[in-house]
């Protein structure tokens, strides 16, 4: 598994990750979130002997990653797709990384069929797009049959059939007993495939906790509303309502009534409704409301934001 031990991260005087511990276990998905600048990919890093800790720890397995004897047979790890010498064909970039890590030469030809790179394997890297990068990256990664995988945003550049291929290779992982870490903006995807999510916000832990109770924790109604008297609609809704938020200029979403209730008040002020429907909780409107007092808006903070994304390229 992955020990995450306070672990703290300093850039001169911007402190990336502050204090920060977590597991990650085996036979799982875990989703590593949080807003820009909130210390993922530092983290990352460290646990991949990248960049060295400030102070406290990052384990595989109980070692440090610089300690593993043929890493790429216990992690595998794509954290920058653009990492890549952009002159060699991608065939030879897996052919070297097979080498240094005595694995053998077959492997290669496994990996690019695993991942659908195909004859573009034998073109130059700097000729291929963002989603063959991924690809390219992700046969990397797989290269050694690792028990342990984190990939950083990984469905970047890739389509539909791409992040569907990626999302079933994770999965798959996981259940054949396997650590799984992967960061992602993209709560959809993250509700689909994660047991467990780890958020932080400014370096620190804000959340670790299976996906199921995340879920739980939204307590009360969220419906959409579309109404072409909106103004009146409000004006009734808030003194009833835990919140109102306009989502467009003729729709509004609102916690704590109900549909039954919300379209009772309407008939009763003479309101027409084009739209009434409960929407179903997710990931993402837990996140949102876990990670509200850490997004970093202010120019005060865009140092912290590039100590995080300098330290992911």
């Amino acid at each position: 598994m992955i020990t995450v031990s306070q672990l703290t991260k300093e850039y001169g005087a911007v402190r990336a990750v502050d204090n920060l511990t977590f597991g990650v276990e085996p036979g799982q998905v875990t989703g590593f979130l949080g807003p820009n600048g909130a210390g993922k990919s530092t983290t990352m890093r460290v646990v991949m002997g990248l960049d060295q800790a400030t102070s406290g720890s990052a384990f595989v397995d109980g070692r440090r990653y610089a300690d593993l004897a043929e890493p790429l047979r216990w992690v595998g790890a794509l954290l920058d797709a653009g990492a890549m010498h952009p002159g060699r064909t991608g065939r030879s970039h897996l052919r070297i990384a097979a080498r240094t890590n005595g694995i053998p030469r077959a492997r290669v030809d496994e990996v690019i069929d695993q991942v659908g790179l195909g004859t573009a394997s034998t073109r130059r890297i700097k000729g291929y797009s963002l989603g063959m990068r991924q690809r390219l990256g992700i046969a990397a990664a797989l290269l050694g049959d690792p028990g342990v995988l984190l990939f950083d945003e990984p469905v970047n550049g890739l389509d539909l059939d791409g992040v569907r291929w990626i999302r079933e290779l994770l999965r798959g992982f996981a259940d054949d007993g396997r650590t799984v870490l992967v960061s992602s903006h993209l709560m959809s995807e993250m509700q689909l495939i994660a047991d467990r999510v780890v958020i932080i916000g400014r370096g620190r832990l804000i959340a670790d906790s299976p996906v199921t109770e995340i879920l739980g924790s939204l307590d009360g109604h969220r419906v959409r509303v579309r109404t072409p008297n909106v103004v009146d609609l409000v004006a009734s809704l808030e003194p009833r309502a835990v919140s109102v938020e306009r989502t467009g200029p003729d729709e509004v979403e609102v916690d704590g009534l109900t549909a039954e209730e919300i379209g009772s008040l309407a008939h009763s002020i003479g309101v027409p409704l084009h739209h009434l429907a409960e929407i179903q909780q997710s990931l993402e409107h837990a996140y949102i409301r876990l990670t509200e007092d850490s997004v970093e808006h202010s120019a005060d903070h865009g140092a912290h934001r590039e100590a995080d994304q300098g330290a992911s390229r």
